[in-house]
């Protein structure tokens, strides 16, 4: 990290968290940079452009103080980071998120962001912050607060308490109930009142309100606030009300399952944990990245669970903000790469920009939990069908092939493995080729069995003894096993019933790519996954004219 200046006329200004500036404030601030100049550096990062060597980090508010102040030639001290915008956005938000004057509206915005930018751990969010985990929800649930309110928390004509009770409300009711709480002065005692009541409205309920026609606690008494059509048909029993929209909202998600890998039922704030999975525009990743994404474990759906908008479900969700920016940046940069051929000439210098950069540390985002995806997701299910597969084909394929089998149980005792010998499993091969009982924990015993047993019989239980090594092997050994043997997967496995239910549709999709059954459907790719996921894979396994021996998807390998 290196402090140094450089003109205002060569730093653009980055994204701000911060979008409201009391103009009080600012004349205060710009007449003291008038005056004393500035103190604090701002924090920038390089860049390369025309017009421009460094971004602002954080400290928007000095720069525009210092531009008002002394104009663009001004020499505004700076702390260089060089670090790319996802870890440029995360100090932006720390930065500013720290600061003693910040409402609690601009609070829930940034920490709503940095929430985004940790894949929705709120328990780490609030870490960082310093906050406890019930502050950081109770800003986040400010988000579902519409802009009056917010506006009106950040102006101080209403207190968080009162925000906070709003919120519960569509954003429609709190824009009706803002004004005469404001007038009013009402305190958040009567708010409270107000939002039990018209919180729990059963028209726009999500669950079967048939039990409700009857029940003692469905009012039509009208809120003293609300119009006729908002106080009406009311449940004055919220935690039951809750309940039912609650398990109506897990039942909505349950349906979804089987379509999508991760499905999630969002609350105020959970905004920047997902994002729309978009093949073209400003925020697409990218036809090929697109069809890859469907296979990844964060790829999914949402459920709302807010108040303008209860059991909403949100399809094609990416739940791994983080790497759909980056994939969304390379498809862009490829893009322009394609289109402006590389000139050895043409990159512009920027003097400024690495004498600045010279020295600063170099920070980096954290790794996306999930690099570039072109396969299944390896979830618990697949991974044990998996290893059921790698043990059965290593048995099929060794067969009754004694020389092999002796070799490599003598391997499994040198390398030190004997003891993961399943014992269960080789008595019960015992029992099948030497057809007596096996003895157990009886050593004497034991040896009469196997003098009794034929000689052949003797042969074939040094491969059951292998065969039971396979089956006890934990995977990494298993694994060295297999490549050792050089096991061909590819003669043993052919695409079934068993695995196609393991995965979802979505999965299914990168699945046909992978192994060519959607060029073999054809037009028909859409027809057959716009049905339920039976009928689905009812007709993966039926294509017509395809070829399903041989085809091995990368999620099976070893």
């Amino acid at each position: 990290m290196q402090q140094l200046t450089a003109p205002l006329k060569r730093i653009k200004l980055g994204r701000n968290p911060r979008t409201y500036f009391d103009p009080k404030a600012m004349a205060e601030l710009t007449e003291s940079i008038r005056a004393h100049g500035v103190d604090t550096p701002i924090i920038v990062r390089p860049v390369v452009e025309d017009d421009f060597d460094f971004e602002v980090i954080a400290g928007g508010r000095r720069y525009r103080g210092a531009m008002d102040a002394h104009g663009e030639d001004f020499p505004m001290p700076i702390v260089v980071k060089d670090v790319d915008e996802v870890e440029a956005r995360r100090i932006a938000l720390t930065e500013n998120i720290q600061r003693d004057n910040l409402s609690p509206a601009e609070e829930a915005v940034d920490a709503a962001e940095l929430l985004g930018l940790h894949g929705g751990d709120r328990d780490v969010t609030a870490k960082i912050l310093g906050w406890s985990r019930s502050t950081l929800d109770s800003r986040l649930a400010l988000l579902n607060c519409s802009k009056a309110v917010l506006d009106a928390l950040s102006e101080r004509k209403i207190n968080i308490a009162h925000a906070e009770l709003l919120a519960a409300l569509s954003k429609e009711n709190q824009d009706k109930v803002l004004p005469v709480v404001v007038a009013e002065r009402r305190s958040a005692a009567d708010v409270r009142k107000l939002v039990e009541s018209a919180s729990c409205a059963l028209a726009p309920a999500i669950f079967d309100r048939t039990d409700c026609a009857g029940c003692p606690h469905n009012s039509s008494t009208q809120a003293q606030m609300f119009g006729e059509a908002i106080g009406t048909g009311n449940c004055t029993n919220r935690t039951c009300f809750n309940e039912k929209t609650e398990k109506q909202l897990e039942v909505t998600a349950a349906g979804l399952r089987d379509e999508f890998q991760t499905v999630r039922i969002v609350r105020a704030g959970d905004n920047n944990t997902r994002v729309q999975l978009a093949v073209e525009g400003a925020n697409g990743v990218g036809l090929e990245q697109a069809k890859a994404c469907h296979g990844c474990a964060n790829y999914g759906a949402a459920v709302s669970g807010l108040p303008d908008s209860f059991g909403k479900v949100y399809r094609g969700q990416c739940f791994d903000t983080i790497c759909n920016m980056k994939k969304v940046a390379a498809r862009i940069q490829a893009e322009k790469a394609a289109s402006q051929p590389a000139k050895p000439d043409s990159a512009k210098s920027a003097p400024a920009a690495k004498s600045a950069s010279a020295g600063s540390k170099s920070a980096t985002a954290p790794a996306s939990t999930n690099p570039s995806v072109t396969v299944i997701a390896e979830s618990e299910k697949v991974k044990a069908y998996r290893v059921k597969l790698w043990r059965k084909a290593l048995r099929a394929d060794i067969g009754m092939n004694h020389e092999l089998a002796r070799q490599y149980l003598i391997a499994v005792v040198l390398s030190g493995h004997a003891r993961q010998v399943d014992d269960a499993a080789f008595r019960k091969f015992f029992e099948r080729i030497v057809g007596s009982e096996a003895p157990v924990s009886n050593l004497p015993k034991a040896i009469d069995a196997v003098q009794a047993a034929k000689e052949s019989s003797q042969a074939d239980l040094m491969i059951a003894m292998l065969f039971a090594a396979i089956e006890g092997l934990d995977v990494t050994y298993l694994t060295q096993l297999c490549k050792s043997h050089k096991l061909d997967l590819k003669k043993h496995w052919k695409l079934d019933k068993e695995f196609l239910e393991l995965i979802t549709k979505s999965e299914m999709m990168v699945l046909a790519d992978e192994i060519g059954i959607r060029a073999a459907l054809g037009d028909n790719f859409k027809k057959v996954f716009a049905k339920s996921k039976p009928e689905v894979i009812e007709a993966l396994l039926k294509v017509e004219g395809f070829d399903y021996e041989g085809k091995l998807p990368k999620v099976l390998k070893f």
